[in-house]
């Protein structure tokens, strides 16, 4: 894939545009829903308050949903240990929750009303976050790692990608213990080509995509 030279906001105005132009939901539903999925290091959060600000901008309802409100609690995430890879992987986010909550109101025929996030892992406690109802056309921005390969109706989707080095180095010391998980995540699911969009962000100054791809 060639991968072209792009800010941040300029790949932000052009998700927004995409979005904003696409006539019909993947499934028929009324309500676009964004992934912006990568480790923690590649700061998926920033990528999704631009995109979601330029969809205001054009006049969308936006509701950006970080996977990390929809942790497990600490003692699922911690069964087998603090640093289980495994664990990790597949039991730290509670992906039926974000089924439940979040992507089965915006199913055709739904209620548009989303919760925003679930669980505080700061506190270990439930958030207790009101609903939100989104209007027919609002677009809910999911961002965070491990989005990919979950079977969520995405209908477009970014893979912001970090090198092994650039990851190493990008990640807290105390979370290195994640990188083989990515290094997994990266072989078993292949989130470039899942994705619609792939982002390389070794150097966040300087990020470079490959644009669209144009069946999505």
């Amino acid at each position: 894939m060639r991968m072209e030279a792009i800010t941040w906001q300029r790949m932000a105005e052009a998700l927004a545009d995409h979005l904003d132009g696409l006539p019909r939901t993947r499934d028929g539903g009324a309500w676009p829903r964004l992934a912006v999925d990568g480790a923690p290091a590649a700061d998926t959060g920033a990528l999704a308050a631009r995109t979601a600000e330029a969809l205001r901008a054009r006049g969308r309802t936006v509701l950006v949903v970080p996977a990390d409100g929809f942790l497990r609690p600490a003692s699922l995430r911690y069964e087998f240990g603090r640093r289980d890879v495994d664990s990790y992987l597949t039991g730290w986010y509670d992906t039926a929750a974000l089924w439940r909550e979040v992507f089965g109101p915006l199913e055709p025929g739904g209620t548009g009303r989303v919760l925003p996030d679930l669980w505080d892992p700061v506190t270990d406690r439930a958030t207790r976050s009101p609903y939100v109802e989104l209007p027919p056309g609002g677009v809910v921005v999911v961002h965070g790692p491990l989005l990919l390969g979950q079977w969520f109706p995405f209908d477009l989707s970014v893979h912001v990608r970090l090198s092994p080095g650039a990851l190493a180095r990008r990640t807290p010391e105390a979370e290195r213990w994640t990188v083989p998980a990515f290094a997994r995540y990266e072989s078993e699911t292949d989130p470039g080509a899942a994705a619609d969009v792939l982002v390389r962000a070794d150097d966040p100054r300087h990020p470079a995509w490959g644009g669209i791809r144009a069946e999505s």
